[in-house]
């Protein structure tokens, strides 16, 4: 099977943001309401709907609408095969160049 490099490029991209990832770990402990992920940044609404639309676009987050409300939780499907790529890098392949 080919390795979708697009895909994991994307998922890292979102998490290499300093918000989206304390986001993505305030996640980890259970679904989160907007207005709760708000009330842990200095941030707008219009800028935390930024955030986590590319926290959705990317798959690590699933939102759903509860009333005027955003609901939050992480894609456990999408976590696991971020992971899995990252749990088969192993670094005991890692050589030292000898020509560097």
């Amino acid at each position: 099977m080919a390795i979708d490099y697009k895909r994991y490029a994307l998922m890292m991209k979102a998490l290499g943001d300093e918000t989206r990832l304390k986001i993505f770990y305030m996640l980890t402990k259970g679904e989160l309401c907007a207005c709760n992920v708000l009330e842990e940044f200095n941030i707008t609404q219009p800028t935390l709907s930024y955030h986590m639309k590319i926290l959705c676009d990317c798959g690590l987050v699933n939102g759903r609408r509860d009333g005027i409300w955003m609901k939050y939780t992480i894609n456990k499907e999408a976590y696991y095969y971020l992971k899995d790529f990252i749990d088969n890098v192993n670094p005991s392949n890692f050589d030292i160049c000898s020509n560097c």
